[in-house]
């Protein structure tokens, strides 16, 4: 009479056979891996770009050529932005006397900035240096100062005076251009930034 344990014995089908959890493994350990790749991926796609913040290429230095009316951004020794410029209205020569509406002429730093000046935005030049002084005090005068690179007089309005403005020297000495070039070199020069005036 058979019993209950003359039955043939087989595994239970709880119980994976080692072939069949080897394939489960390397399917799992697949998925894994592509998890993996798919998360580096999405990080550096919107977590890394996102939380860089934007470099700002400053330039290197400025120089102005008074003779050829322009002003040149440097980066890297060579000419990344040039403008126009207007000078006042003695520009010929190196500036020693406050009121001569001369624009100087020397190795110079763009020390610090007015966002709200009488002209369009204003970057200043930091004339007179102690060589300035001495020169002006052998002549008796005063060296003057507040040479600024500027845009407009806030107070022009018409398109055609402006544009009458563009094309003459005007200025008491300062260095303008116009004031969408302005926006730029606000935003390509920091304070500290060299500046060198040529005659």
């Amino acid at each position: 009479m058979p019993t209950m344990f003359s039955r043939t014995h087989t595994a239970p089908d709880s119980v994976p056979s080692p072939r069949h959890t080897r394939r489960v493994f390397r399917l799992t350990h697949l998925a894994c891996l592509v998890l993996a790749a798919a998360a580096v991926g999405l990080t550096a796609l919107l977590g890394g770009c996102a939380s860089q913040e934007p470099t700002m290429h400053f330039v290197d230095s400025v120089v102005v050529r008074k003779s050829d009316r322009t002003l040149q951004l440097l980066r890297g020794g060579t000419v990344y932005r040039q403008y126009k410029i207007a000078l006042g209205d003695s520009p010929v020569g190196q500036k020693f006397e406050e009121g001569d509406e001369r624009t100087p002429e020397g190795d110079y730093i763009l020390d610090w900035r007015n966002p709200r000046s009488e002209y369009y935005k204003s970057i200043h030049v930091s004339y007179p240096n102690a060589r300035d002084r001495a020169f002006a005090r052998a002549l008796g005068f005063e060296p003057g100062g507040m040479i600024m690179i500027h845009g407009r007089p806030n107070w022009l309005s018409s398109e055609k005076v402006a544009r009458e403005y563009d094309n003459r020297d005007w200025t008491n000495g300062c260095i303008a251009v116009k004031n969408d070039e302005m926006d730029e070199i606000w935003e390509l020069v920091r304070n500290g930034t060299p500046i060198r005036i040529l005659p």
